[in-house]
């Protein structure tokens, strides 16, 4: 694997845990009247740099809308969301879109590759669109990590569903973003496909030093990283570090329990 010393590292150890993005007071709500529904009720939570942190919760918990606030996919009704120092609630249209691009890197249940393009052409066309020349040494790093070396030439087609999301998961990571964002990232994956894809995202954060952020509804999944927040209705309910499966899957089962009761 190879290790690459990262000046952001330097910055955040001189100040203490740096947070790569964070909510405060964060509300979102959706519709009017009789049809209002409040997805996330003044929500605040950090995400430090270099952390990998997984965000659970009963379905319609608000997980997914949490994740597409702060990484500036929808928007705020009250509050913040913040990528590192910059309020996203303060940026219009065009700015967000720049901040997307340059800071924020993300990875979805479905892959989202170009069929026309080969894997290398993939992962660096985000950059390609920027103007923006690719980092050899850490593009060397990146692929390395995800174990796409031999694949480089080949076209979606020609790959399996693990080895494309690999792709996705090293174009999130090859602009070297401040976060990665991946919302279910191995819910179209066999469990050997996933595990795969859970430890190349792992290996970012221990080996590159990236932050990750995963929405994921799986106890295994969740087990894969450093810290585990758990929403319910709207609200953070708990928070676990290093978490188990089996003790992830123990307080899932405590929310259905409260959810039959409640």
């Amino acid at each position: 694997m190879v290790h690459l010393h990262d000046s952001r590292e330097t910055s955040a150890s001189a100040r203490g845990p740096a947070e790569a993005a964070r909510a405060v007071h964060l509300t979102k709500v959706y519709g009017e009247g009789e049809t209002k529904v409040v997805a996330l009720d003044a929500v605040s939570v950090a995400f430090r740099q270099s952390e990998f942190t997984a965000i659970m919760g009963p379905s319609g918990s608000g997980k997914s809308t949490l994740m597409h606030c702060v990484a500036g996919l929808d928007a705020v009704t009250h509050g913040s969301a913040y990528i590192g120092d910059t309020d996203l609630t303060k940026l219009g249209d065009k700015e967000l879109t720049h901040l997307r691009r340059d800071k924020v890197g993300f990875v979805f249940q479905a892959f989202n590759l170009l069929p026309t393009l080969n894997a290398l052409e993939n992962i660096t066309l985000p950059m390609d669109i920027a103007g923006r020349t690719p980092d050899r040494r850490w593009m060397e790093a990146v692929i390395e990590s995800v174990g796409l070396s031999g694949r480089l030439h080949h076209r979606p087609g020609q790959l399996s569903g693990g080895q494309q999301q690999r792709v996705a998961v090293a174009r999130a990571l090859a602009a070297r973003p401040e976060v990665v964002f991946a919302d279910e990232p191995t819910g179209n994956l066999d469990s050997r496909a996933g595990a795969e894809v859970l430890g190349f995202l792992r290996n970012s954060v221990r080996d590159l030093g990236q932050t990750v952020v995963m929405v994921t509804h799986d106890p295994v999944a969740a087990s894969y990283a450093s810290r585990v927040i758990f929403l319910a209705d709207g609200r953070i309910a708990d928070e676990m570090h290093q978490p188990t499966a089996e003790a992830v899957l123990d307080r899932m089962k405590r929310f259905d329990a409260a959810g039959r009761t409640s």
